[in-house]
């Protein structure tokens, strides 16, 4: 891997797209620690606070919400950072890569800052209503807020530094290289079927320039690589082969968060039972082959299940602190820079025990059909207030983006995504309002601001 100075890793990666920023007076804080202030006090990231983790916030005032998993994402990928920086020598050459604390904790905190409400359930909805305006993804939308949509800058959003939007940049791909073809639409959004038009993993085509900015420093040769695709077997779409160290690093702390943290909301809210767990789920965390978990499979069980928090929290903490402590550097050669080429990483037994888990969420918990119904009507909601909205947006959408969507329009641009935005911006508890507002007769008044 080629060597690169520490001048690089300063300048060019604490840059941002409006250039300079002039420190107030007696400011002494990092570029990074910057950036993790403008996401905290942003109201994107406030409104995560009420939008669906796994389970619908209404239901009950236990489980997470997409704030508090954040919150959680950014402690664990913080706790790994710490964890590859102690266990390991100072002289190996990731030790100069790795991110310090605040940059790490503002890249996990934002990751999800650009997800609709409702969930993928409501990602899934806002895709099929852009199919033919750029698509909807989740990712990409984070993207757009933190580089373009924010608040923090006229132009270029929250206007964070190069890096930090490096490793929010987890598929840097662009739409058009990775989408597939969808079937024809049904005539009745009663007929919506959410399997049909989930996303591809993408950087939206409108943010090109924002993703040329970000990838400038590294070689061509370095970002034709960055940027490869794949096809896969099981999706309509293609895929993105790579992403960066500090990617790498939220990743795991984010698959660590759900696999882990999500399955404890499921269990104390009775939605997995001990005869769950040893039918569906242990079976195949001791196929995983990974010692420590296998040694320690009933006392693992026996405190998840005991009905006391003190030992069902000092379970969670065993697995937690174990995927943790197993997260090693690997090297991929194809790159030049170490940002790229260097991985954050799980050994094979600990990365198929931590799928099992996911697996079995996503199968036992998500697919559960009390909870799909709920993901059901989360996505009719947004699908019909995104036909209202768009019929007639200078009547009803809010002034400030009735005239964006105006001036799109003018352009000859898709005013479609101004609409898309907005709808992305709700908290589950605002889309029911306006939903209220739009359609139930008995609902809504002139004096419930927008």
């Amino acid at each position: 891997m080629t060597n690169f100075d520490h001048e690089d890793r300063l300048s060019i990666w604490q840059e941002r797209q409006s250039g300079p920023v002039t420190s107030r007076d007696n400011d002494y804080r990092t570029p990074y620690q910057r950036d993790r202030a403008r996401i905290i006090h942003s109201a994107a990231f406030r409104r995560l606070q009420s939008k669906t983790q796994i389970l619908a916030i209404r239901q009950n005032d236990y489980s997470r919400t997409r704030l508090t998993h954040s919150l959680e994402v950014a402690q664990i990928g913080n706790g790994i950072v710490h964890h590859l920086r102690c266990a390991n020598s100072p002289d190996e050459d990731f030790q100069a890569w790795l991110p310090e604390e605040s940059l790490i904790e503002t890249i996990c905190l934002s990751h999800d800052i650009g997800h609709p409400p409702f969930g993928h359930g409501g990602e899934v909805a806002l895709n099929y209503l852009m199919t033919e305006s750029g698509g909807f993804e989740g990712n990409a939308q984070s993207l757009r807020i933190l580089g373009k949509r924010g608040s923090y800058s006229l132009d270029f959003g929250m206007d964070v530094t190069r890096r930090s939007l490096l490793g929010i940049l987890k598929y840097p791909v662009l739409h058009q290289d990775v989408v597939g073809k969808y079937g024809a639409k049904q005539s009745s959004f009663r007929q919506f079927k959410a399997e049909l038009w989930g996303p591809p993993k993408c950087v939206y085509n409108d943010e090109r320039e924002l993703l040329d900015w970000i990838l400038a420093p590294f070689s061509e040769a370095d970002r034709n690589t960055f940027k490869a695709v794949k096809k896969q077997t099981n999706s309509r779409h293609a895929k993105s082969c790579h992403a960066g160290f500090d990617t790498s690093i939220m990743d795991l702390a984010d698959d660590i968060a759900y696999g882990v943290h999500d399955l404890e909301d499921a269990i104390v809210l009775g939605m997995v039972t001990p005869l769950m767990w040893q039918e569906h789920l242990e079976p195949k965390l001791l196929d995983a082959n990974c010692a420590t978990l296998s040694n320690n499979i009933d006392m693992i069980r026996s405190k998840l299940f005991s009905g006391e928090s003190h030992l069902r929290k000092d379970a969670i903490g065993f697995l937690v602190s174990h995927f943790i402590t197993s997260v090693k550097v690997i090297q991929k050669p194809e790159f030049e820079h170490p940002l790229l080429g260097f991985q954050a990483s799980l050994p094979s037994p600990e990365a198929k025990a931590l799928s099992a888990l996911k697996q079995f969420e996503m199968q036992h918990i998500i697919f559960r059909p009390e909870v799909q119904m709920l993901v059901y009507k989360g996505q009719q909601m947004l699908l019909e207030m995104f036909e209202a909205l768009s019929a007639d947006p200078n009547r009803l959408l809010p002034q400030d983006l009735a005239d964006e969507w105006q001036k799109a329009e003018s352009k000859d641009e898709s005013g479609q995504r101004i609409i898309c935005d907005y709808m992305a911006s709700m908290t589950d508890d605002y889309a029911s309002r306006l939903y209220n507002k739009l359609f139930v007769p008995s609902l809504g008044s002139v004096f419930e601001p927008m």
